[in-house]
């Protein structure tokens, strides 16, 4: 069983230093990782704040970072987070990141990768 997923961003964290990452890994979350989130102070003052606090615990690598912190996660571009956070529901959801298209054009069906859309 598959419980960690690699992925690229479509823009990536720009470190301090300069540095751009954007290959990483995401793992299945577990009960507690989105139950310990809720008594997260942060989380109780302001409820968006759990998406920040619940991809910081399943991150596990992005980049060289030596650890994923909600400081990296809260500093990510939109775009980015918001491919997290729909690669999140992904995973969590269905154990896999492929998901099946219809082209509009011609109406045939396509298996998509959205691990791999962030760095096309």
């Amino acid at each position: 069983m598959q419980t960690e997923f690699e992925f690229t961003l479509p823009v990536g964290y720009l470190d301090q230093n300069g540095a751009l990452h954007k290959q990483g890994v995401m793992r299945m979350a577990t009960a507690m990782d989105e139950i310990l989130p809720l008594r997260d102070a942060r989380v109780r003052t302001n409820q968006a704040y759990l998406a920040i606090v619940l991809l910081s615990r399943v991150v596990v690598r992005l980049g060289s970072l030596p650890a994923i912190s909600t400081n990296i996660i809260e500093n990510l571009f939109a775009a980015d987070l918001a491919f997290l956070q729909s690669l999140y529901v992904s995973v969590n959801e269905t154990g896999k990141t492929t998901v099946t298209v219809t082209c509009p054009h011609c109406q045939t069906d396509h298996e998509v990768d959205l691990a791999e859309l962030g760095g096309a």
